[in-house]
């Protein structure tokens, strides 16, 4: 498995741990609350949940357009249901803090879930994402002093816009631990949601601004 998909199919874990939805419920979810995916596509979506339906995660029923949708001879929608299984799968994915949980691809979706992860997770997850940016933020110094006199103005600006960009995550990072640590919870516009900041960090791949207008979507709720 990718790690692209991989991170995919935590979303949508974790989106239909709060409730079952249809297959244009979820994308909406993952384009407004996720916006690491908002370049996906349902050719994307739909491989995933017959993934997770045939790893008994998820179980696929009618919805609640059945009669209508007979009536006008439209195939009705499915909708998306967690099981007890993949409730107990999701709880694991939710529990690791390893390298994985912290890196560029996957921090936004993990933050995202952070509402219903324990704090000694989200405290492990976060300080290893601020060691990791620390790390990067010393190796773009060193290079930015080695190569300073050979760039012109505008790669210069450049470098630098990157290094703020991850030095204004790693501040926003240090806010996060030190509530954590005082014990206090973010409470933001939705469950697991960030509460409204500008978390943008360029080149270190942080997390989407809330209110960035998603893609229009084009419905399809009855692919199967």
């Amino acid at each position: 498995m990718s790690r692209r998909s991989g991170i995919l199919e935590f979303a949508v874990l974790g989106l239909l741990r709060e409730s079952p939805m249809h297959g244009y419920e979820l994308r909406k979810r993952l384009n407004t609350s996720l916006g690491v995916f908002r370049a996906f596509s349902y050719g994307t979506l739909y491989p995933c949940l017959k993934t997770l339906v045939a790893n008994g995660w998820l179980i696929e029923e009618p919805g609640n357009d059945t009669e209508a949708a007979h009536l006008t001879g439209r195939r009705a929608k499915i909708v998306y249901r967690l099981t007890a299984e993949g409730k107990e799968h999701f709880e694991q994915l939710l529990s690791q803090t390893g390298p994985d949980a912290y890196e560029d691809e996957t921090f936004a979706a993990r933050f995202a879930f952070f509402g219903q992860t324990s704090r000694d997770v989200r405290m492990r997850v976060l300080e290893g994402r601020r060691s990791r940016l620390e790390e990067r933020l010393e190796k773009m110094r060193l290079s930015l002093a080695r190569t300073r006199e050979r760039l012109d103005d505008y790669t210069l600006e450049l470098q630098r816009h990157g290094m703020e960009s991850v030095e204004r995550e790693v501040r926003w990072l240090n806010e996060l631990i030190e509530s954590e640590r005082a014990g206090r919870d973010l409470k933001g516009p939705a469950s697991g949601e960030p509460a409204s900041r500008d978390t943008t960090s360029g080149a270190s791949g942080g997390l989407p601004r809330p209110g960035d207008d998603p893609r229009p979507d084009t419905p399809d709720d009855t692919a199967t």
